[in-house]
């Protein structure tokens, strides 16, 4: 797999929760934290994703927005 972004991630699949329209899957780094995605139903379906099944976390954005209280 060849990619131009340069953070990839080797994960774990936590939790799959499948909507009407997409799904959330829950990541695990293998530092410990988590991450939360959603996805099409149809990409998590040809992903085939489960839990504790292994994937990558590929992220590739130009910002990320951060707030707090």
């Amino acid at each position: 797999m060849k990619l131009s972004a340069r953070n990839v991630l080797s994960v774990t699949v936590s939790s799959v929760k499948k909507g009407a329209v997409n799904t959330e899957v829950v990541i695990a780094l293998k530092s410990g934290p988590s991450l939360a995605a959603v996805i099409t139903n149809t990409s998590a379906d040809n992903l085939a994703l489960k839990d504790g099944a292994a994937a990558f976390a590929i992220i590739k954005t130009s910002s990320i927005i951060v707030g707090a209280e």
